[in-house]
């Protein structure tokens, strides 16, 4: 298994770049952020995890832009990958996101992997004049417009939400293209809508049954005829190793761990200490 960090990004603590040279400089594999464009003040979606209009956590009103994040990672690092968990291409033009994403893995050498979520904040949505009830339309138009931009010449794109002719779009992606893990319940309805459209999973924060549940995530592959294997990257609250073994013997391929909100020197602490408990070889 991998293991990957994920830093609540905001405008206090430890910096992405100085959390993704710690993450690096100790062996782990990949570097992680959110994106909330903006949090609306009054809302009628509930938080996922709260169950009301209450926020968990008050750095959801303070991320930072995930491009410009992982963009000061990429210049200071060499060797992690550099993702997200979860941006929201919903709420982009894929024309410039594209653009950004492409951008971004050329000038880091080919590292990039965007982790999406379809966004419970719907009331975020809405302002960016995503309807509700075609979330996932929306975010499966625009994952499909970026992958004309970053595969072909000349790309062209017509769908319900995104339309534009015939237009040249460079760099394209190092690796010729560029994976996307969707984080979301796991359900059969996720599932399904992710063996059609994505390359893994993220699992959510109170995510049960993992066993069952990948179970059926690859049922749905094998449906879907898909030749390869799904990406599957589980959240650990903290480490704990009979728990990383039951998940490896899963199908697990990348456990997640999120930083504490804290200073420079206690993450980087936090993170040497993790690294020693996880065995994980600084030389890889």
């Amino acid at each position: 298994m991998r293991y990957g960090i994920v830093l609540f990004t905001s405008d206090r603590g430890i910096s992405p770049a100085d959390a993704a040279v710690a993450a690096e400089s100790v062996g782990f594999d990949t570097f992680y952020v959110p994106e909330h464009t903006h949090i609306p003040v009054v809302r009628a979606a509930p938080h996922p995890r709260t169950g009301d209009a209450s926020l968990p956590d008050d750095r959801y009103l303070r991320t930072l832009d995930p491009w410009v994040a992982l963009g000061t990672a990429a210049a200071v690092t060499s060797r992690i990958g550099l993702a997200t968990a979860v941006a929201l291409p919903a709420e982009h033009h894929p024309i410039t996101l594209a653009k950004t994403i492409a951008s971004l893995d050329h000038l880091s050498g080919g590292r990039v992997s965007l982790g999406v979520g379809f966004g419970w904040n719907t009331d975020e949505l809405a302002h960016h004049g995503v309807p509700a009830g075609k979330r996932r339309t929306v975010l499966r138009e625009h994952l499909d417009a970026m992958r004309a931009l970053w595969t072909e010449d000349e790309a062209s794109f017509d769908g319900e939400f995104v339309s534009f002719g015939a237009s040249w779009s460079w760099p394209k992606p190092v690796r010729k293209r560029i994976p996307v893990l969707l984080g979301a319940s796991g359900t059969e309805k996720t599932f399904r809508w992710l063996a059609k459209n994505a390359d893994g999973w993220i699992t959510t924060p109170t995510e049960d049954d993992l066993e069952g549940k990948i179970g059926l995530l690859h049922r749905m592959w094998r449906e879907y005829d898909r030749a390869d294997s799904p990406e599957i990257l589980a959240l650990a609250p903290q480490h704990d190793a009979a728990q990383l073994a039951r998940w490896a013997d899963f199908g697990v391929t990348e456990v997640l761990f999120g930083l504490p909100d804290s200073s420079t020197d206690d993450v980087r602490a936090y993170l040497a200490r993790l690294a020693a408990e996880l065995g994980i070889d600084e030389s890889r």
